[in-house]
């Protein structure tokens, strides 16, 4: 039977107390950066220096040239000035707490591969979104959402063929595995879904934490679990697992998820045009397609996603609680339900019983104290 370890969580504790800090931390730098090209209007004046320098040289800049210079001037010093907030965050606080697996060259290579997919995928993105508002300065956060919600589809289409594997290796479960494999698909059949395929990916060149996901859209979707979690947890543990992800496809959570962010893409969108329209004159911008008015709308679109982001977890929260709900009728075994989550607990060092403020500002899934107690009360319910 497993337990919850306690001395594990009280290093759980320590360890989310550690990340949240560091989050507030690196949300205060992001603002503070922004604020002063804002203040100082380093936007303009980047752009007004190339447009000097061009014309000196080529006899004019084109728009896009301009924006990319300032995109490149406004993203390459907040990257270098959050680097060592992100290497602490993510190299050397895991290892601290004897969680992490990965070597420093493994965390530089992710990071650079990190760097440059946001630059191959940010720049054509960018351009298309000034683009936009230089033919619709009107309208153009409708399109920009509509746009913005049309490629976040794509993505996860394509992310479990192109963008997964760029950062780990995805496996069918090999032959050492095959009672498994049968197990999962078999489930996936009792609950009448069409599971295209079941893999693993090395989540142990990184960490000793365990996951698991359902990933893809269509022919793409598939279910994902870590090695760690393969290799770890017990067959019944690892169908509950199984089942709380095909949850998510039953009650269709994945395109449900995507017209509600298309919702809240709206809204952000449209937040930004408003704030924009008191900011372009106040700021001495020519238009809302300005490339020198970048930073001011780069600030108002993080003011605006953090504030929204509550209202996106609630949600998040309670389709995954849909989704336990769904684990517990499909297998009919709230024990392993159980001995899973505390065993997710123990060996990803997670906080059973996070502070309220803490699961309204950053949890996508309910605390797993409550995981636990709900699983813990349908065993009850069955008994009865």
């Amino acid at each position: 039977m497993v337990v919850l370890d306690q001395e594990r969580q009280v290093k759980a504790r320590q360890y989310a107390g550690s990340r949240r800090r560091l989050a507030f931390v690196s949300l205060a730098v992001a603002a503070a950066y922004l604020s002063a090209w804002v203040v100082l209007g380093l936007g303009p004046i980047l752009k007004q220096s190339l447009a000097l320098l061009s014309l000196n040289w080529t006899g004019g800049t084109a728009w896009w040239v301009e924006l990319l210079a300032v995109a490149g001037g406004l993203g390459l010093a907040l990257g270098l000035l959050r680097l060592p907030l992100d290497f602490y965050a993510g190299f050397v606080l895991p290892h601290r707490m004897q969680l992490s697996t990965q070597t420093l060259a493994g965390w530089i290579s992710d990071a650079a591969k990190g760097a440059v997919l946001a630059i191959l995928l940010g720049c054509p993105l960018l351009v298309g979104l000034y683009a936009i508002m230089r033919l619709s300065p009107n309208a153009w956060w409708l399109w920009s959402a509509l746009g913005y919600s049309a490629v976040s589809v794509a993505l996860a289409a394509l992310a479990p063929i192109l963008l997964l594997p760029i950062f780990f290796k995805l496996r069918p479960l090999d032959d050492a595995h095959v009672a498994l494999s049968d197990r999962l698909l078999a489930l996936g059949r009792r609950s009448e879904t069409r599971v295209m395929g079941v893999f693993t990916f090395d989540m142990s060149r990184r960490t000793r934490a365990a996951n698991a996901a359902l990933v893809g859209l269509g022919r793409t979707r598939r279910v994902i679990l870590g090695d760690t979690l393969v290799s770890e947890f017990e067959p019944e543990e690892i169908e509950t697992v199984l089942a709380h992800e095909l949850g998510h496809h039953v009650h269709r959570d994945i395109p449900l998820l995507i017209l509600v962010q298309t919702g809240f893409n709206l809204l952000t969108f449209f937040l930004i045009a408003k704030g924009a329209l008191w900011a372009i004159p106040l700021l001495g911008l020519a238009s809302i397609a300005d490339p020198g008015g970048l930073p001011a709308l780069a600030l108002l679109a993080g003011v605006i996603s953090t504030a929204i982001s509550p209202l996106a977890n609630a949600f998040s929260r309670w389709r995954e609680a849909l989704a336990d709900d769904y684990a517990l009728q499909l297998t009919r075994d709230p024990r392993a339900f159980v001995s899973a989550l505390k065993r997710l607990a123990n060996q990803n060092l997670a906080e059973a019983d996070p502070p309220g403020w803490a699961v309204v500002l950053f949890a996508t899934h309910p605390p797993l104290g409550r995981r636990i107690r709900k699983a813990e009360a349908f065993a009850g319910h069955m008994l009865d």
